[in-house]
């Protein structure tokens, strides 16, 4: 029951398995905080006896390291990891990314698979590797495992909101089984869980809606509840008051961040940003405030990026974290009602992370390794759903 994780990042794909029940014996990764950060969490407090590698992949001799791990081939149970994913992010606009040289770590990552040949590898990625104009990438890594002796089991894009994380997270997976391995009782992807509570699995079969973002903040306050109310659901919404109140009043939520908490930290705002926020309404965006604090950065009266400066939607899963998700300049990074952007540890709960969880490096490095991250609870249900398949 052993995997090795490359492009380990912060650990969430190790950390997942480790709750799997997985033995993580070696794990590879190039940045040096997001590394100190896997040593003290997976390797330190969790006790795995992991061979971290904090280096370029692209430097480091698979069947050396598959030697020095007393493994022969086909031993490994499964081989985990996300290539870095900014030359296949979907932000890059027409061809931009083509040629990008970290698109040619997705290849590396086959290297791996072949020589270990484990029963199993998952790749995770942003959804953008299955743009057109990656083709090229993807079909050369098919073509690979297929020569190899793999069958591509599951290629395709899943959410984290269906699966239990509380944040619209589309990434792409990819799954190849060894192909002298039954996969008769393999059921990938899991059946989600999770569904728009509008939707006829909640309404008709009482199944569960999508976790919202109010379950990493604190509780709603009756006056936080009637302003929301009058700032959104009144004039956003077709709800009745009773109705917003009934909704508001039955979200789940999460508890406050203790004082001593590392991650207990957010960007300090200036003074106008502040008033910006101030004016900005619960559940409000840019657009939402007043002419004074709008911004003509843009040619031919175009608006821009509608949701930066934004508050998260306190009813809903909440936008998908990024490496600048302490950043209220890159997204709804923007508390629900207080007048600053989240803290580390809220974008660690809404990755589903345990507060226990222990960042290491600036809050930048921090930021961009928890918004680089599978959410725990996704990896968790995926690893589960192939070790029990293929028993």
């Amino acid at each position: 029951m052993s995997a090795i994780d490359l492009f380990a990042g912060a650990g969430g794909f190790s950390l997942a398995a480790h709750q799997a029940g997985l033995s993580v014996l070696a794990a590879i990764e190039l940045d040096e905080s997001a590394a100190q950060t896997y040593q003290e969490n997976i390797v330190e407090r969790l006790k795995q006896k992991t061979k971290l590698l904090n280096g370029d992949i692209l430097k480091i001799n698979p069947s050396k390291l598959r030697q020095e791990l007393g493994l022969k081939k086909g031993q490994l149970r499964l081989i985990l990891g996300g290539p870095p994913c900014q030359g296949f992010s979907s932000h890059r606009i027409k061809d931009a990314g083509v040629d990008d040289p970290r698109n040619k770590l997705l290849l590396r990552y086959y290297d791996f698979v072949e020589e270990f040949q484990p029963k199993a590898f998952l790749v995770e990625n942003v959804a953008g590797l299955f743009w057109k104009k990656h083709a090229s990438y993807l079909e050369r890594f098919k073509l690979l495992a297929e020569e190899n002796g793999y069958i591509i089991h599951f290629c395709d894009t899943l959410n984290g909101k269906d699966y239990g994380t509380p944040q619209n997270r589309k990434r792409a997976f990819i799954l190849g089984i060894r192909n002298d391995i039954s996969r008769e009782t393999l059921k990938f992807p899991p059946t989600p869980e999770y569904f728009s509570p509008t939707s006829r699995e909640v309404q008709r079969d009482n199944l569960q809606a999508w976790r919202t973002a109010s379950s990493v903040f604190e509780p709603l306050t009756n006056e936080l509840i009637e302003r929301y109310i009058v700032d959104y659901f009144r004039n956003k919404t077709n709800y009745t008051d009773e109705e917003a109140r009934i909704l508001l009043k039955g979200l789940e939520s999460g508890t406050s961040i203790s004082s001593d908490d590392q991650c207990n930290i957010h960007m300090q705002p200036t003074e106008k940003m502040k008033r910006q926020f101030i004016d900005t309404p619960l559940n409000g965006g840019r657009m939402d405030i007043s002419p004074e604090f709008q911004k003509k950065c843009h040619a031919n009266n175009y608006a821009g990026h509608k949701d930066v400066y934004g508050r998260v939607l306190i009813h809903k899963p909440s936008n998908t974290m990024t490496t600048g998700c302490n950043n209220p300049s890159k997204g709804r990074f923007v508390h629900p009602w207080k007048n600053h952007g989240f803290t580390l540890r809220h974008a660690a709960r809404l990755q589903t992370f345990p507060d226990d969880y222990c960042f290491i490096g600036s809050t930048t490095a921090r930021a961009k390794q928890i918004g680089n991250a599978i959410p725990t609870i996704l990896g968790y249900k995926l690893i589960y759903a192939i070790i029990n398949g293929l028993n």
